[in-house]
């Protein structure tokens, strides 16, 4: 068992699915991230992915996108994700997951990347352009540092990928339920949620799952749980908060507890 994991055992005994929130690291800049995250776990997140800056994010939306440019601009680097991370765990047990793309790591080094992580306390990776076939090194490494490889699946994935993926994948799996790039959505389609009912049936408790791309609402929130879904992951909404209060991050901790508060509340549903 690893902490992401034990996390959502917990949380099922509870009968709640995860709040997974995201944000850029350095957006405004590196030491505004902590209180900005703390803010988040105040509101009740159960689980936070670190975004680290990069200069070509190919699967992020405008939203995100202007996210790394503001921490880019702020003069934040890949490597900070490691003090804001050991920060933010001096004071909180919530686990935290880095979402990146592989060329940090792979400047950085694997071997270097994985190790100064989990001195950190960083409990897990998301690396969206490491395919299964690449990534048995990756894996390896993060198993003998106890850190969780969570992969990607898309709409488009078959069932035969997908069940090779959900057996690599370890922490939880992380479903993309729109095509595109990422971006809060005002909406949630039917098709979304059949989709998640399709992962459930398939799924069968194999890996905790959590949909990714548009959730932005309680209403969102509550839909998919009810389709089955162990957790949400929320991104722009959160950074939409932080771009419209780049010089007040008080009012954007504010605003980010109210509105983690009001999604975890929609994650306590009976199925």
């Amino acid at each position: 068992m690893t902490e992401i994991s034990d996390a959502f055992v917990d949380l099922k005994n509870k009968n709640e699915a995860a709040l997974i929130a995201y944000l850029t690291v350095g957006d405004p800049n590196a030491n505004k991230t902590p209180g900005l995250v703390s803010a988040l776990i105040e509101g009740g997140v159960d689980i936070v992915e670190l975004g680290i800056p990069f200069s070509d994010p190919i699967a992020d939306g405008p939203t995100i996108q202007n996210a790394v440019s503001r921490s880019m601009a702020s003069g934040c680097k890949p490597i900070d994700v490691f003090e804001v991370a050991n920060t933010i765990r001096e004071r909180y047990e919530t686990p935290l997951v880095t979402m990146t793309y592989f060329n940090p790591v792979f400047r950085l080094g694997l071997v270097r990347f994985l190790k100064r992580g989990k001195k950190a306390g960083i409990s897990g990776l998301i690396i969206p352009d490491l395919p299964i076939e690449e990534s048995q090194t990756y894996k390896k490494e993060c198993a003998s540092n106890k850190m969780d490889t969570i992969f990607l699946v898309a709409r488009s994935t078959d069932e035969a990928r997908l069940k090779r993926i959900a057996a690599e994948t370890s922490g939880y799996l992380y479903l993309v339920s729109l095509y595109g790039v990422t971006g809060a959505r005002s909406t949630l389609t039917q098709d979304v949620v059949n989709l998640v009912e399709r992962y459930d049936n398939f799924l069968s408790d194999e890996i905790p799952f959590a949909v990714g791309f548009g959730i932005s609402k309680p209403e969102h929130v509550r839909r998919i749980v009810r389709a089955g879904a162990d957790g949400v992951i929320v991104g722009s909404a959160f950074v939409n908060i932080i771009a419209e209060n780049t010089h007040n991050t008080r009012r954007a901790a504010q605003k980010l507890q109210k509105l983690a508060r009001t999604l975890k509340r929609a994650t306590r549903i009976n199925r």
